[in-house]
């Protein structure tokens, strides 16, 4: 299992991912404190977090907030695997483009892996919100790296 993050400031996405079938084993979006929570109860291999990356332009206090807490979810693994993942990353490993929104992410992970679907009917992503599909992108990208290079952390 990985954990995968989308971290914000206040909150974050998760998502809990299986890494022989990729399938979302347990996803949400929290507080940071209960990420943290969940960080240090857990028994996953590896956490994978999606990094801030400057582009040069300026930024606000909530950016830098983000990297704190990016910063403490790493070190709540008290020196197990973690990697990062920046966006760019997961618009190339997804899409294909670096123009990829996240509607096209989205968009090709529901074409990779199947319907969202509904209660009666649940399909592979359902439930899945916002930032849920961020966190899930950074995982399968991290996934697909690995995996295609071998040089999988686990």
């Amino acid at each position: 299992m990985i954990l995968a993050i989308d971290p914000g400031n206040i909150e974050s996405a998760y998502c809990l991912i299986d890494k022989e079938t990729y399938k979302p084993i347990e996803f949400g979006k929290i507080s940071n404190e209960q990420i943290l929570m969940k960080l240090l109860e857990s028994d996953y291999k590896l956490l994978v977090v999606e990094m801030v990356q400057s582009f040069g332009m300026p930024v606000g206090k909530e950016v830098f907030e983000t990297c704190v807490w990016i910063g403490r979810f790493v070190q709540a693994r008290q020196c197990a695997d973690y990697e990062y993942i920046y966006r760019k990353e997961e618009k190339l490993n997804i899409c294909g483009n670096l123009k990829a929104k996240d509607s096209n992410i989205r968009q090709a992970l529901i074409d990779r892996f199947g319907i969202v679907g509904t209660k009666k009917n649940p399909g592979w992503f359902y439930g899945f919100k916002a930032d849920i599909w961020s966190a899930y992108a950074v995982g399968i990208t991290y996934l697909d790296r690995y995996k295609i290079g071998g040089n999988i952390c686990f």
